[in-house]
């Protein structure tokens, strides 16, 4: 397990294009995520568990980060489990992304699908948003072995990670859409014919593709894209999250309707789609990923009025 997370961190360092050191990174993170994939899912949480103390305790911001981002939402009596969680997000991935889909798949169970199917079989487009809570890796690949779906993806900054990242995402009815403007009109495109697509809509975007909106309690630049797709295809909102079950028995992929109001301008659409994803974490909040640094001013963006972005 320690070995594995030197890997890791090995991969995460910046190195020089093309080096011989990015090369060597990128040979041996698919073998290492290949001979991983083969374990038990119980035994992977179970490593995931100590691999989640074990960052925690040796990085303080990351530490600082989580348990401040917690306070914030009211959930510092979840902590603990919390931590474990985290761990179990990062060692369950070679499972996820590497393990034979019919066997990933035999590990999630689907609750309420019937919400989706009602909408595919009347040919009306879907957007699906998916925090990151649970195993959110799995929900797309599980949407996609019922019918096609795109999703928007955004290369990750390491190079050693993209061969596990793309190949993990290229299945078959899962298409992926670059996080330009050009991946927005295939997006739009893709819903105008009826068809689903996927977003994380907690994530921070870029200068000037949100607006500050109240995300627990607090100042988050948000996501405009969802509701501006969504009223652009006519399409129907779903919010989806896959529950980690313990001890390692799988995944519960849940299906919930999208009860907030989209009307209204962009920051109220954003307000909308936040409070969604609040409700949705409160049924799960060990889960969530509370240390991404949400409340970040993004490059190029004025600092809220309230002054409590990070």
């Amino acid at each position: 397990m320690l070995f594995y997370a030197f890997l890791k961190k090995l991969a995460s360092r910046p190195v020089p294009k093309q080096s011989s050191t990015q090369a060597h990174n990128t040979f041996m993170l698919v073998p290492i995520f290949r001979f991983l994939s083969i374990f038990p899912l119980s035994f992977l949480h179970a490593a995931g568990s100590a691999l989640g103390w074990v960052v925690y305790l040796a990085s303080p911001s990351y530490r600082r980060r989580m348990r401040t981002n917690m306070a914030q939402a009211g959930y510092s009596q979840h902590l603990s489990a919390a931590i474990a969680e985290a761990g179990k997000s990062i060692i369950e991935l070679p499972f996820i992304w590497c393990a034979d889909p019919a066997r990933v798949s035999r590990h999630a169970t689907l609750e309420n699908w019937q919400l989706v199917q009602t909408e595919l079989d009347a040919g009306r487009g879907i957007v699906f948003l998916t925090p990151h809570l649970g195993c959110f890796e799995i929900v797309a690949q599980e949407i996609a072995l019922r019918t096609e779906l795109m999703v928007m993806y955004r290369p990750p900054k390491k190079e050693a990670l993209k061969p596990l990242i793309e190949g993990a995402r290229a299945r078959k009815n899962l298409l992926l859409a670059p996080a330009n403007m050009s991946g927005v009109r295939m997006l739009a495109k893709f819903l105008k014919k009826g068809q689903p697509i996927g977003l994380l809509p907690d994530q921070v975007p870029q200068e000037g593709e949100g607006v500050w909106a109240r995300f627990f309690g607090r100042d988050a630049y948000s996501m405009t894209l969802p509701a501006k797709l969504a009223q652009m295809g006519n399409a129907t909102v779903i919010v989806t999250y896959a529950e980690r079950l313990p001890g390692g028995k799988g995944y519960v992929i849940h299906f919930v309707p999208f009860s907030e109001s989209l009307a209204g301008d962009t920051a109220s659409q954003a307000q909308a789609i936040n409070t969604a994803m609040e409700h949705l974490i409160a049924r799960n909040p060990t889960q969530y990923y509370w240390s991404y640094n949400r409340y970040k001013v993004p490059h190029g963006i004025d600092a809220p009025q309230t002054g409590e972005a990070a």
